[in-house]
């Protein structure tokens, strides 16, 4: 089993960024593939963007602008999500997700684990 812990939220006006992380410990963080999710105050979950296990295969989200670029270390266990100029709208609670498979998936069902969340608030 795999234990990830997200940080990087915070704060920040529109048209800003932040750099969040999660740091991956346990089992293998290479045999996982990791994703972003995200969710807003009265909104389902939303899916964010995804890396495969050895990063090479990535994918945002159909309503993801390119302001949001995921990467992962896995000498380092960690996997990121840089998100720029961001918007009012992109406020939520971020979570990130493995799955013990090649690569990810944009259903939040198909991740076993989550950590448990990192706030990002952007105001206008």
């Amino acid at each position: 089993q795999v234990q990830l812990v997200e940080s990087g939220g915070g704060l920040v006006q529109a048209g800003g960024s932040l750099r969040l992380s999660c740091a991956a410990s346990g089992r293998t963080f290479s045999g996982y593939a990791m994703g972003w999710l995200r969710q807003a105050p009265g909104k389902d979950r939303e899916f964010v963007a995804t890396t495969s296990r050895t990063g090479t295969s990535n994918y945002r989200g159909d309503s993801i602008e390119v302001r949001f670029t995921i990467s992962r270390d896995n000498a380092k266990n960690t996997v990121y999500l840089q998100m720029n100029s961001l918007k009012p709208e992109d406020t939520a609670v971020y979570y990130c997700a493995a799955a013990l498979t090649s690569a990810g998936s944009r259903d939040p069902n198909r991740y076993p684990y989550w950590g448990q969340g990192t706030q990002v608030t952007v105001s206008s």
